[in-house]
């Protein structure tokens, strides 16, 4: 698999694209506070993903990019929307191989102590995770040998139905099926937690009701501030704070209303809106870019087209997939810092700024990994 094939899988997935950036936007100025928490805080984006080369050696300059990022720990999807079994395994062994060749930059997250240990030693750490369910084959016995692989998380479905549940694009699609009621709690019992980003509301609901283990959301926003399937309501938002739950706001289109491109002002309006609503132990990022910029060349964004056009002829896509992957004013490595920064200026404390950039996700990890 080539760095186009990996990076469309991906977008289909995770909504990250990656090719070589063209000029991107540039870190403003941040305060000399945000700097420092920044630094000392564990930054942990649940759905973002490396520049993943054609083949390996990673290039150096995709190295010190990751590193000089800031970034600590990342979720990456991988299977795209419908990768099978084989495929999938295939790609997790091109993940391992790539941690393998660069034990100074990569280390893979299987215990609730490598997100630590990824920050310490200056090392980006990888959470594998699916947004399909296409690679279990309808069967429960591959949430095991998955999980064995090192996945950590999850979903039911995709946008459409599973085996397992329904997604965002069936609204009228039922919750969960009686094998997904299976998958549930064989899921809690290995220790992958649920991820809920793409299901409907019957699925998350059915989830919410019989998971043992806190499900999360780990790349939406606020369904208040624009209506799209991809967005979750006030309601859904508290049933989730409530289990004890967190959830990832993403740098996506979908936060305002096609054909505009949201700015860091819709951003920050997404994410004070969770936080209002969920509260300050319930709220994370969850990018669903890449820590790379997106490239907005005529090369770039011809690709993205070519994917856009493969998810519609798939029959998986969502309304207003129209626009580049990419929030204005956040497109660059170090997005995160200017998150961090505007918190801190909009009153925030530190301790929350630091829940928010990644102690939120840690703590329901380290809840879920520990079964």
């Amino acid at each position: 698999m080539n760095r186009r094939d990996f990076g469309a899988g991906l977008l289909a997935g995770a909504g990250a694209l990656y090719l070589a950036p063209a000029p991107a936007d540039t870190l403003p100025a941040v305060s000399a506070q945000a700097r420092a928490l920044y630094r000392r805080a564990l930054v942990l984006d649940c759905n973002s993903a490396p520049p993943i080369p054609d083949k390996l050696p990673v290039p150096q300059s995709d190295l010190d990019l990751v590193r000089n990022s800031g970034v600590d720990v990342v979720k990456i999807s991988l299977g795209g929307i419908n990768a099978d079994f084989e495929h999938t395994v295939g790609e997790i062994a091109q993940m391992q191989r790539m941690i393998e060749y660069h034990p100074d930059y990569f280390m893979q997250v299987r215990v609730a102590a490598d997100l630590r240990r990824a920050k310490a030693t200056r090392r980006l750490g990888i959470i594998l995770s699916f947004e399909s369910a296409d690679m279990f084959a309808g069967k429960l016995d591959n949430f095991e040998v998955f999980r064995d692989l090192g996945v950590r998380v999850a979903q039911m479905s995709y946008n459409r139905r599973s085996p397992f549940a329904a997604g965002v694009m069936e609204p009228d699609g039922g919750g969960l099926t009686p094998l997904g009621r299976d998958a549930v709690r064989e899921m809690n019992r290995l220790g992958i937690a649920i991820d809920l980003s793409h299901a409907n509301a019957a699925t998350t609901q059915d989830v919410l009701e019989l998971s043992s283990e806190p499900p999360i959301m780990t790349h939406t926003g606020a369904a208040a501030l624009h209506a799209h399937p991809r967005l979750k309501t006030d309601e859904q938002l508290r049933a989730l704070a409530a289990r004890g739950g967190v959830i990832g706001i993403f740098d996506l289109p979908y936060l305002v209303a096609s054909p505009r491109q949201p700015n860091v002002e819709d951003y920050m309006a997404h994410l004070e809106h969770v936080l209002e609503v969920a509260g300050e132990d319930h709220v994370g990022i969850g990018s669903d870019v890449g820590i790379d910029p997106f490239d907005t060349s005529p090369a770039g964004m011809e690709e993205f087209q070519k994917s856009l056009d493969e998810r519609r002829k798939a029959g998986l896509s969502a309304p207003e997939e129209d626009r580049p992957l990419y929030v204005e004013g956040m497109n660059f490595p170090r997005k995160l810092e200017l998150v961090a920064d505007r918190l801190l200026k909009a009153g925030h404390s530190a301790r929350t700024t630091e829940k928010i950039l990644g102690g939120n996700f840690e703590r329901v990890f380290t809840k879920i990994w520990s079964v």
